[in-house]
């Protein structure tokens, strides 16, 4: 690392700390406006903040200290697939993440000639896209809710309009569908995820 990086006056710790502010900008529109809106979990907030500001920091340090590339690509991957072995993590979500680990990446990068205008051009096309695939491609007339189910008999192929009909009056929802998630036969409980009209 150079000399006397941390120097306020320093162009590059000047530089980062510019990148640094429109990155958070960037966050704020791709996590807190396009995914929360559509989506609505608020559990995955505060990892997408935090894993986007240390993927950013990290790219950065990689930058301007003697490293493998490898290393730091290692790093982010391990940092990725510790993140993606949660529970209750859609495909949806999964992509959020990389969207952020991309995001992040790119923004902490300085090789074009006009780095804020060009950060800001690229930030805004990830965001659009995302909200355009939000608005046009992903189907919201439903929502998804995890519920722990008892009565594991009507959980048979031939009982399935018994089953709908009952999941539909323990939540007041009208039920499209349940996909069977996990079932413990000891207990006589079984986990469901219940896709109800929105």
């Amino acid at each position: 690392m150079s000399e006397g990086f941390f120097d306020l006056t320093n162009p590059n710790f000047v530089g980062i700390i510019w990148h640094l502010i429109l990155h958070i900008v960037a966050l704020v529109f791709l996590v807190r406006i396009v995914y929360y809106s559509y989506n609505k979990k608020e559990k995955f907030l505060f990892s997408f903040f935090l894993m986007g500001i240390l993927a950013f920091f990290i790219t950065s340090m990689l930058l301007r200290v003697t490293i493998e590339m490898g290393m730091g690509l290692g790093l982010v991957a391990v940092l990725a697939i510790l993140r993606l072995r949660a529970k209750n993590f859609s495909v949806k979500d999964m992509a959020y993440t990389f969207a952020v680990f991309g995001i992040s990446v790119l923004n902490a990068l300085n090789v074009m000639n006009f780095p804020y205008f060009g950060v800001l051009i690229i930030n805004g096309l990830i965001i659009v896209s995302a909200w355009l695939l939000e608005c046009f491609i992903v189907n919201h007339r439903s929502e998804t809710m995890t519920i722990t189910y008892e009565n594991i008999d009507l959980l048979r192929p031939e009982k399935k309009q018994k089953l709908l009909r009952d999941v539909s009056e323990l939540t007041g929802k009208e039920v499209l569908r349940v996909k069977i998630r996990k079932i413990d036969y000891q207990k006589k409980v079984a986990l469901l995820d219940v896709f109800c009209k929105n």
